[in-house]
Order: C-alpha cells, then sequence, then structure tokens
C-alpha cells in the first residue's frame, strides 16, 4: 500500500521478474542482464538484492521469489 524507493538494481531484477512471470529464470541470465557478468562476486551480490526483494514482497503472501535449485528463480503469484 506504501511505495517502495527501490535502488537501480533491485528494480532491474524486478523488472525481469515481471516480464517472465512463472518463468524459471537462470542465474547467470539475471547477473549478465543486470551487471554484465556473472562471476562469483557478483552473484554474491545478486543474492543480497534478492534477499532485499523478497524482504519487501513478504508483506504481500501470495508473492514470492522461488528459488529453483541448481537453476535459478522464479516470481510466482498465487491468485
Amino acid at each position: 500500500e506504501e511505495p517502495l524507493n527501490l535502488t537501480s538494481k533491485e528494480a532491474d531484477i524486478l523488472q525481469i521478474f515481471c516480464h517472465h512471470l512463472g518463468e524459471v529464470i537462470t542465474r547467470e541470465d539475471i547477473l549478465k542482464r543486470v551487471w554484465g557478468s556473472d562471476d562469483y562476486f557478483v552473484g554474491r551480490s545478486m543474492d543480497v538484492f534478492i534477499s532485499r526483494l523478497r524482504k519487501y514482497l513478504a508483506k504481500d503472501a501470495r508473492v514470492q521469489i522461488v528459488n529453483v535449485h541448481g537453476v535459478g528463480f522464479k516470481l510466482s503469484i498465487e491468485l
């Protein structure tokens, strides 16, 4: 109900999830689109941003960023 000020990286990641709603997106794809690289240290940074997004989205239990083990993530919205 209240607006959130996302960082540019958070907004970029959320935009990718929204454009691929319900689809699995690989870690590498997100890393290359947002950071232009998929090295280990950038990946750890991405994990922090996704953790923040999960915290913001936790206010609505129907919306989740789901880990797909060994593959990546997907944005899931229960209707």
